[in-house]
């Protein structure tokens, strides 16, 4: 028996035999052509190809996994259709007259590798994306099929890394799980991962000889155990049986209240990227959406989304929620969201540059856009629009003027518009602090714990480098958790939280106990935390008492 350590994805137990999987090693040989414009004429079929299997793979990852995580392949669409990538290409068919792989394999490794040693880690990111979109032309042109076979039996897939299409294409009804040894838990791969509910462990070293072995994924402890022995092998199945037992048990909790046992009230929501996304929220039994992720409107299109398209999205995902919260985020786009339409500089430091607000309020235009479609929208629904990134009172202010001047503007010309509320995200150190004076100027605080961890550790955490010392439990981060709520709630306004720590179910009796209004969670996540809700006393005399401890 041998048990190996990695970073867990989903904390679920796999139990099978392992299938190692090896992508075909693509040898790509030079040749020597006469005829260019037949050998153009191949490259250009089997991009058109390759852009038809990308169009398959997004319209069977829509149905899979959702809008947001769908887009991948849009991305992969775009970047084949490059004028660049596409020039290279050319440049070596006509000028050293050679065969479309070579030319499409040279073209791909070079512009991966021009990604991989850019500063930016979003961009960095992108050389696996050029080199998937690659490897798909030069297996059409060599007349290979593409990645999906797993054989009969429900296996363990590892490989020593998967490009998300290699993912998104194998028949889950086959997949127990992965294990990978390249990725991080920011990956694309790692994402659909968790979206498709599949026990994955990264950072694994895999080879051939584990191929046919017995095999447990424990995503608790974060450990592959090869060839377990029977003992182990009886004791996982039990762990397994008992989470399928209490999957099933949690489906009975539908239709039932958040309250705790000594009758606390928590808002249980869902956060969600797209109006398409709300089919889970109903399926899950969420009581709103306390995250609705606006800037995906604006990072699937290529141009600035219109206001009537915007109010369109807005007034869907009301209506569909029959009167239940929405609460749509403005505008974040900076950072790692970059949209090449907006002409944003490249910063050293795009985490704690030039985003969200602060491009708002310097491009007004932009920003009343987005407000004018979402007042219009608040007419359909129980509407909040928070704000992100804040991190002064002055900002809120300028805010509310602008949203006043909207209003001043609907009333004179007729246009309507219901009640709402306005709220900031609480995501910055600084926003902590002034939380006090914030609650003043709002009706709610949403807590959004990824930002707010990697500001107040000085931890990037899109660097898979740093996984191991990102510790989002780190005292400073709870305390300032429990002191924006405690300023919320005297300033007169509730306190919700958004970030992935909401749905961290170790902390709900935490949150709970700290006095926490709301939380925002993946929809898949709601039911276990409601199932903690309800049995949890929340004893908010001892909260008061300083009782609770880090």
């Amino acid at each position: 028996m041998e048990k190996y350590t990695g970073k867990s994805i989903l904390k679920e137990i796999a139990i099978g035999k392992i299938l190692f999987y090896s992508k075909d090693e693509q040898v790509v040989q030079r040749k020597s052509i006469t005829d260019t414009a037949a050998e153009l004429a191949r490259f250009e079929k089997a991009k058109e190809a390759a852009v038809a299997q990308l169009n398959q793979l997004y319209e069977k990852a829509l149905k899979e996994v959702g809008e947001v995580n769908a887009a991948i392949f849009e991305v992969h669409s775009m970047m084949l259709e490059d004028e660049d990538f596409h020039d290279s290409i050319r440049n070596m068919i006509e000028g050293q007259k050679v065969n479309a792989e070579y030319a499409v394999a040279v073209a791909g490794d070079n512009f991966s590798r021009m990604f991989a040693e850019m500063d930016d880690e979003y961009f960095r990111a992108r050389s696996a994306d050029i080199k998937d979109i690659a490897e798909r032309v030069v297996s059409i042109l060599q007349g290979r099929q593409g990645a999906g076979e797993l054989g009969d039996e429900p296996v363990i897939l590892a490989a020593r890394d998967l490009a998300p299409s290699e993912t998104v294409q194998m028949d889950k009804s086959k997949l127990l799980g992965f294990v990978t040894e390249l990725g991080s838990a920011n990956s694309h791969t790692a994402i659909l991962a968790r979206t498709m509910n599949i026990p994955a462990l990264i950072g694994i070293h895999t080879s051939e000889t584990m191929n046919g072995k017995m095999a447990v994924i424990d995503g608790i402890k974060g450990e592959l155990i090869l060839d377990p022995d029977e003992e182990t092998l009886f004791a996982y199945q039990e762990k397994k049986d008992e989470q399928e037992r209490q999957k099933a048990l949690l489906q009975e909790l539908k239709g039932k209240e958040d309250v705790t046992r000594d009758g606390k009230k928590i808002r249980l929501f869902a956060n969600i990227g797209s109006v398409g996304d709300i089919a889970k929220v109903l399926a899950n039994d969420a009581g709103g959406i306390g995250l609705f992720r606006s800037e995906f409107l604006y990072l699937e299109k290529q141009d600035y989304p219109t206001e009537e398209e915007q109010f369109q999205a807005y007034k869907s995902a009301l209506e569909m929620m029959g009167g239940r919260k929405v609460i749509i985020r403005t505008l974040d786009i900076g950072a790692d969201k970059q949209v090449e339409y907006f002409g944003l500089d490249k910063e050293d430091n795009p985490a704690m540059g030039y985003r969200a607000i602060r491009i708002c309020l310097d491009r007004p235009e932009i920003f009343q856009t987005q407000l004018r479609a979402l007042l219009r929208a608040s007419a359909y629904g129980n509407l909040g629009i928070m704000y992100p990134m804040i991190i002064s009172v002055d900002e809120v202010k300028r805010i509310k003027d602008i949203v006043k001047e909207i209003k001043a503007e609907f009333d004179e010309k007729d246009i309507p518009y219901g009640n709402f509320e306005q709220g900031v995200m609480i995501e910055t150190p600084a926003a902590v602090m002034i939380s006090g004076e914030l609650g003043k100027e709002v009706d709610f605080f949403s807590i959004g714990t990824n930002d707010l961890t990697q500001y107040t550790l000085a931890i990037d955490r899109q660097n898979a480098k740093l996984d191991p010392i990102y510790d989002a439990h780190h005292p400073a981060v709870l305390k300032m958790i429990q002191m924006t709520i405690e300023n919320g709630h005297k300033s007169g306004c509730w306190v919700g939280i958004c970030g992935e720590l909401g749905a961290d179910t170790t902390l709900t009796e935490t949150f709970v106990k700290m006095g926490v209004d709301e939380l925002s969670v993946t929809p898949a996540s709601v039911l276990p935390i409601r199932k903690i809700i309800r049995e949890t006393v929340a004893d908010a005399a001892n909260v008061a008492n300083g009782d609770v401890h880090f």
